[in-house]
Formats: structure tokens, C-alpha cells, sequence
């Protein structure tokens, strides 16, 4: 055969190979276009809520089926969404476009409203989104001192109040953060939840660090592992933001909550109240099921 031959049968596989999924040059990723979605174990809605993404969070596609892609958010937890929650991303688009000082707000609210027009009366709300989500901002002149003109990940343009955002992006100090945890007491337990629409233990302790700057792991067990926190040995050598994990031992972590000082920690549980709420760690339920605790490096 040819040498001719061999590269035309060469370049020929590798076109094939390229159309397959897998060998695609980049991933397909999604952007969330509604408050909150759910991440579910399988391609149903009757298959148990594992996680949760917030508006214009960028997914990454592993997988398709019926309706339904199987994603992954920036933690890596992979999950099933419905496709029609999410806007495909056109290499190399992202939201926001920038994140350059001035081009995008962060909402600070715990549920912030966005309108089609710069009024609270005339017309209902577009949607309420929780704390944290990231919006582009159109910068078209049109701002006031009280209204922020932003372009949504589906492409529709709102406005916000300034009231309900920050301009600051810059991760929170401990002390900060642990105000922010603060914020969110009351915040209803909700299995799978990560975002101020409800919580779970760790979506809970997730969040607070993410506004640390630190991308930590969904799972409460996951997290105790997680190479980015290092071991706190000794219960006396505990500071406020250390995390505290809690089962039968070290191989069944199934809750977390941070450490506030002086005895007390906050955290998201069903027990008794269920939501976020502070518990005293000399608390005998609380304290014999205190497995480990970790601080972030």
C-alpha cells in the first residue's frame, strides 16, 4: 500500500474518531438558565436529588439520554438535569463574559428578584435567585444609582437593584464568611440542596467555603479527605471556620458543620429544627458522633 494510501486511511480514522463522542477537541458545557436545578441520580424525576446548580453555572456534559445530560459543575459531581433548564455554551462562550471588576455582580441577598424593567410595581418579578449567583452586566449607560441593567445566561436582559448585589468579587476573610453563615440561618434542610433555597449539611459547608475562595467537594465524607483541608488533631487547638465531621467513625462521615468558637458550631441538619442552625458541640448527641476535624490549608 502506498504512503499516499496510508495517510488518506489515517486521516480518514481520525475524522471518524473525532465525530465519536469522547473524542471531541473540547467538552460541550451547559450554562443553567433557571434558579436552581436539581442534579439527579438518573435520567428521571423520579430518581433521588443528589446536588444542585444555581443560575449560570457552567456544566460540563458527560453523558445524554431522553431529555435528560449527565454534568458536572466545577466541584466534578456529576448529576442528571433536564436539558431544557440548561442554554449549550458556543466554544469558547462563557458566562459571565468577564469577570473583570465592574462587568458582573454577585447577588447578596438571600433571595434577590430580577424584573423586566427597572420597577418593582408595574410587573411581576422574572425570577428570584438565590445568594451567590454571578450575573453579566449589560453597561449599556441605562444604570441608576438603584437599578443594574444585566444580561441572564438565556440571553434576556433584566434589572436588579443595587441593594441586592455586590460589586466586590474578592473571597471573604474566615470572619466574613463566618458572617455569611450567619446570614443563613433559618434557611430550610433540604436534601441535595446547595444554594440559600434550601440546604443540605454539606451544600451548607460548601458554600460557606466557597465564598473562601475554595472549590471543596460535595459529599460530607468526600470533604473530610479533601487534600485542601489539613488534619486539626486536638479539640482544644480548634479555631471559628474549621470544619467538624460527625458518624460512626472516620469511614461513615455523614454530617459536617463549621466551628464558631466557644463550644458552639453551625450547621444544616433535620434534627429536631430542621435548617441552619448553631448546636453546642458538649452536646452528648452531638459530641460522641464527632469524628474528625479538618481546616482549610
Amino acid at each position: 500500500m502506498s504512503a499516499a494510501r496510508v495517510r488518506g486511511l489515517l486521516a480518514s480514522l481520525l475524522m471518524a474518531l473525532s465525530c465519536s463522542p469522547g473524542w471531541a477537541k473540547d467538552p460541550v458545557a451547559h450554562v443553567v438558565i433557571k434558579p436552581v436545578i436539581n442534579f439527579h441520580s438518573g435520567p428521571r424525576e423520579d430518581s433521588d436529588v443528589v446536588s444542585q446548580a444555581v443560575l449560570g453555572a457552567r456544566l460540563v456534559e458527560v453523558d445524554r439520554k431522553d431529555g435528560w445530560v449527565r454534568v458536572k459543575g466545577d466541584d466534578g459531581y456529576p448529576g442528571w438535569a433536564r436539558i431544557s433548564t440548561l442554554r449549550t455554551l458556543n466554544h469558547p462562550e462563557i458566562y459571565p463574559a468577564s469577570l473583570e471588576p465592574g462587568k458582573v455582580v454577585e447577588a447578596d441577598a438571600l433571595g434577590a428578584n430580577l424584573y423586566f424593567e427597572p420597577d418593582v410595581t408595574r410587573r411581576a418579578p422574572v425570577m428570584t435567585i438565590p445568594h451567590g449567583v454571578r450575573l453579566e452586566r449589560v453597561n449599556g449607560g441605562k444604570d441608576t444609582p438603584r437599578w443594574i441593567e444585566v444580561r441572564l445566561p438565556d440571553r434576556r436582559v433584566a434589572w436588579i437593584q443595587s441593594g441586592d448585589v455586590r460589586t466586590d468579587l474578592k473571597p471573604l476573610g474566615i470572619e466574613a464568611s463566618l458572617g455569611l453563615a450567619r446570614r443563613f440561618l433559618g434557611i430550610t434542610y433540604t436534601w441535595g440542596g446547595n444554594s440559600t433555597f434550601g440546604f443540605d449539611c454539606s451544600g451548607f459547608t460548601q458554600t460557606i467555603l466557597r465564598s473562601r475562595g475554595a472549590v471543596m467537594p460535595r459529599d460530607a465524607n468526600i470533604q473530610a479527605a479533601w487534600p485542601g483541608l489539613a488534619t486539626v488533631g486536638d479539640g482544644a487547638d480548634l479555631q471559628p471556620g474549621d470544619l467538624l465531621f460527625f458518624g460512626k467513625d472516620t469511614d461513615h462521615i455523614t454530617h459536617t458543620g463549621m466551628y464558631l468558637g466557644k463550644g458552639s458550631f453551625i450547621h444544616d441538619t433535620p434534627r429536631d429544627r430542621p435548617g441552619v442552625q448553631v448546636s453546642d458541640l458538649g452536646d452528648p448527641y452531638w459530641s460522641k458522633l464527632l469524628v474528625a476535624m479538618r481546616r482549610l490549608k
